[in-house]
């Protein structure tokens, strides 16, 4: 199998630490160029990431002398790769119009970042819920002016621990959600070295958290009408976004009223079935099962299970009736992992198996 190049854009934060770690012996992909702010461009990226590195494994030794580029000369990545992932520390305008830049330039975009997940042509995908999205890409693609380039989102690192429970029984009806999010300090980028006053801490405020988790589930199971996704109108959904002194992993604890109310065998037999392409198509980063429950009060805990299927699982506990809604359960998600770094690389895996990205 001939492997594709991709390259990194925002290589040196920590989302970007993450890509080359799970890139480093992909079986689809090869890293043949990193791209950074023009702070970085020209050092090698072992030197521009001095002192910055995250991960708890070390540099990769075949990307330590290879130099950063400089993320605004496209034409010069474009000579390099076959698409880019994307993950960048820039204000919002500044990042959509970097990955319509590349886009524009004939080079599709796997994007980690927020900036274009409103737009109604470009698919927000979690791959297991909603890979039909990917037909509004042609519509994009009108729109752009462009043969091959184009942009695919993952959406929020929040939501992966409770819109991969509440997809399979949107059959039952939906109607109300509430859920708090208790978010590791990773997704700030941060680590408790950089962020001490997160020890011994809880803060109540994520700024712009609260919107993302109460919207973007709502077009994730949107419809394809015309070459746009047309978000859902229901379940109404309400969040508290909280961040807390843990390193990596997502919790929700979530309640949830439906219109017909299904039975807890039925809730448990639908999380155990569910899966999607990525478990069809036996991609490499696909966890085999892709929600997992566990039988005993004290689970899902971040630092026993987030890394469940090398972080691509998710994984709920705790489920049972509600005095006020019909149910409630504590859901768990890697949020650098299945969350943003290794969501994206599942994304383009989907992309590369169906054809997107050839």
């Amino acid at each position: 199998m001939n492997k594709l190049r991709a390259g990194i854009v925002g290589a040196t934060g920590m989302v970007g630490q993450r890509f080359l770690t799970l890139l480093e012996n992909h079986p689809y992909f090869e890293v043949t160029a990193l791209a950074a702010s023009s702070r970085s461009a020209g050092r090698k990226y072992e030197e521009a990431v001095a002192g910055r590195w995250k991960m708890k494994t070390p540099i990769p030794e075949k990307y330590k002398d290879m130099p950063v580029m400089d993320a605004a000369e496209i034409d010069k990545v474009k000579e390099l790769v076959d698409f880019v992932f994307c993950a960048v520390d820039m204000k919002k305008e500044e990042v959509m119009a970097l990955e319509e830049a590349y886009a524009k330039a004939e080079i599709p975009v796997v994007s980690n970042n927020s900036a274009n997940r409103k737009v109604a042509d470009v698919p927000m995908l979690m791959p297991e819920v909603n890979d039909a999205h990917l037909a509004v890409i042609e519509a994009q693609k009108k729109r752009l002016g462009t043969k091959k380039g184009f942009i695919v989102v993952k959406p929020n690192c929040s939501i992966q621990s409770y819109v991969p429970m509440l997809t399979p029984l949107m059959k039952f009806g939906i109607k109300e959600v509430v859920a708090t999010t208790y978010q590791a300090i990773s997704g700030a980028g941060k680590t408790f070295n950089e962020w001490p006053e997160m020890i011994d801490n809880v803060i109540p405020y994520i700024g712009g958290e609260e919107e993302k988790s109460e919207k973007e589930p709502l077009k994730i199971w949107g419809k394809v009408v015309d070459g746009k996704v047309v978000d859902a109108t229901e379940p109404v959904i309400t969040t508290q976004c909280i961040r807390v002194p843990v390193t990596d992993g997502h919790t929700a604890a979530v309640f949830v009223k439906f219109e017909n109310k299904p039975t807890k065998e039925e809730i448990l037999e639908c999380w155990k079935e569910f899966k999607g392409k990525p478990q069809e198509l036996e991609l490499p980063l696909a966890p085999k099962q892709f929600v997992t429950y566990f039988e005993e009060d004290n689970r899902p805990q971040a630092a026993l299970d987030r890394d469940i299927y090398g972080g691509m699982g998710v994984t709920v506990g705790r489920l049972r009736e509600d005095t006020l809604y019909d149910y409630k359960f504590v859901g768990l998600s890697h949020n650098t992992l299945r969350g943003a770094a290794g969501g994206s690389v599942l994304n383009a895996e989907l992309l590369y198996r169906l054809g997107y990205l050839n």
